[in-house]
């Protein structure tokens, strides 16, 4: 049977106070929306987005999904029932899911989608250690869900109830869009809410089920702080998947991982490294402390740090070595190859062996364009090179130190690109206090 799945992202995010829409704030390196989305794909064949007037970005981010707007905010039910034309001709089941509910596990997704199989609605609830002020579920003798009510609406001995609604639910389209249009909007704010859908099934005497999962994935987001704790829960899971994955972190806690950050087995990530999106590590990678690194692959056996930065496009082949205060942008560093110190790399491709010494700067903007430097394979560049672009060194040429190399160097050459010094006798510094 098909399934799809509506994704509710109209939300403002009032106690955000951002001008960015809620299911815009990135939590590990990605909006909200696109991890709802992503959970959604492995489990849903097809979903649409309902976004609110006026937000570009999340049409942009939900791409290449459909979304429809609901300009009006009439409420959770009145949101998923925006999505109806889009499945006028649609038979299988509908999970209508929540943008600010990103953590949500393709796990959980799964079954939901088969209990609902089982039933004529499938909800998801949990346990929270705190129940505040979340609808209560409740259920009869054999399990399944009576009704679900609001904690504004519940009585004491409901309120003592421990299992809570999350909002997720699962039906049959037809069903589920006839539900949506009888839901009633007689409560205090007005609003269409969708859990109202669950009495309307068993009205209909359809059965109704619960699938419990864990409070981490199913808190909502509404305020920064609940921001953090939810990027506190994503780490957490990002760290475990790279040190089940064969990486080792010695301090855990202080490194910070991006959604898609790949590392191979026999990795060692140094304390407070953080990693961007789009990273590739291979395998036996040492990544010392506090670098940062985005938008880059390192290849196999090669050590950065402490105190590097890698910008997108940047490549690090097999055993090169980037050390301390070095920035790499848009540059390939050649197997073994050496940046060990306090250097800026932009826009170069570096050849295997070559060595870059302390100070080297490419210099590759020229204030309207971006040009390409060229170091070849055993080069040895002298420390506090200049490097200015387009411009190449050849293979095993050597650079002395403190030049500013504007032609191109010929293969097994030395350059020397600097001033002749001049030394002008008694004519040293003679300071305060200093006799003589």
């Amino acid at each position: 049977m098909s399934k799809a799945a509506i994704i509710l992202a109209a939300g403002l995010g009032t106690r955000m106070r951002s001008r960015l829409p809620k299911a815009m704030h990135p939590i590990a390196a990605r909006p909200m929306l696109q991890h709802i989305l992503a959970a959604a794909s492995e489990v849903f064949d097809r979903a649409v987005v309902v976004v609110g007037p006026d937000m570009p970005e999340l049409e942009s981010a939900a791409a290449p999904h459909p979304v429809v707007v609901q300009a009006e905010r009439l409420g959770t039910g009145h949101a998923a029932l925006q999505a109806s034309p889009l499945f006028e001709d649609f038979d299988g089941d509908v999970a209508v899911l929540y943008a600010d509910n990103p953590l949500i596990t393709p796990d959980t997704l799964r079954r939901l989608a088969a209990a609902r199989e089982r039933a004529g609605l499938a909800l998801v609830a949990m346990r929270p250690a705190d129940p505040g002020h979340y609808g209560r579920v409740l259920t009869n003798s054999a399990g399944e869900v009576e009704r679900v009510v609001e904690w504004a609406d519940a009585s004491p001995e409901e309120r003592a109830v421990g299992l809570c609604n999350a909002g997720v639910i699962c039906a049959p389209a037809t069903e589920l869009f006839g539900w949506l249009r009888a839901v009633r909007n007689d409560n205090a704010k007005g609003e269409y809410y969708l859990p109202d859908v669950v009495g309307l099934a068993r009205q209909a005497g359809r059965r109704v089920v619960a699938v419990e999962a864990p409070e981490a994935e199913l808190r909502g987001i509404n305020s920064r702080v609940e921001l953090a704790a939810a990027e506190a829960t994503a780490q957490a899971r990002l760290r475990e998947r790279a040190m089940v994955g064969g990486a080792t972190l010695i301090q855990p806690e202080s490194v910070v991982l991006a959604f898609d950050t790949q590392l191979g087995q026999d990795v060692t990530i140094g304390p407070n490294v953080v990693f961007g999106p789009g990273v590739v590590v291979e395998d036996g990678v040492e990544i010392r402390a506090f670098s940062h690194l985005e938008g880059c692959v390192v290849r196999a056996g090669a050590v950065i740090g402490p105190f590097a930065r890698l910008r997108p496009g940047t490549v690090i082949e097999r055993q090169a070595h980037v050390g301390n205060f070095v920035e790499l942008k848009a540059t390939v560093l050649g197997e073994g190859a050496k940046a060990n110190h306090l250097s800026y790399l932009g826009d170069a491709a570096i050849g295997a062996g070559a060595n870059i010494g302390a100070g080297t700067i490419t210099c590759n903007y020229d204030g309207v364009n971006k040009h390409r430097t060229e170091i070849g394979a055993g080069a040895f560049i002298g420390s506090d090179t200049a490097l200015v672009a387009p411009v190449r060194v050849g293979a095993r040429a050597l650079v002395a130190a403190g030049s500013v190399v504007t032609e191109d160097v010929p293969d097994d050459a030395m350059a020397i690109a600097r001033g002749r010094q001049a030394n002008k006798p008694g004519r040293g510094f003679r300071g305060k206090g200093v006799k003589g």
